[in-house]
């Protein structure tokens, strides 16, 4: 039986296995997450930067916390922000999103729904250009 690890997110916990080792990449990131509404489910709303990553997520979801394992690594190659947004936290993106996630931005650009595809997110990150 795999030894789990806790680790405390913006306002849940999450529960992973001792070898993830992306929870130390979190431990480094901020943990605050701002909610954020709008109109199109194709933009972010806000005026985030250009490597800031944000994940629309909730809690229990399982394509989220596979998408967060895979970005990780990333985020710290190169030096962006996670934020992660829990959506049952805002209205308006509860009914936005429903159970369409996760879905990550970077910057102001979709960059992946439901799954990640690591070589596209990392290009994606090259293409944001420095913070």
């Amino acid at each position: 039986m795999p030894v789990l690890l806790y680790l405390r997110l913006n306002s849940y916990a999450r529960i992973m296995p001792s070898n993830f080792t992306a929870a130390r990449a979190f431990d480094k990131m901020q943990s605050g997450a701002k909610t954020m509404s709008g109109s199109s489910e194709d933009s972010c709303p806000g005026a985030p930067g250009p490597r800031d990553v944000t994940l629309y997520t909730r809690p229990g979801c399982h394509l989220c916390e596979e998408a967060k394992a895979v970005i990780a690594p990333l985020i710290l190659e190169f030096g962006a922000v996670l934020r992660e947004v829990n959506i049952d936290e805002d209205p308006d993106l509860r009914e936005r999103y429903g159970w369409d996630i996760p879905v990550i931005f970077i910057g102001e650009h979709k960059a992946a729904k439901h799954h990640v595809d690591v070589a596209q997110f990392r290009r994606q990150l090259e293409e944001a250009g420095p913070r």
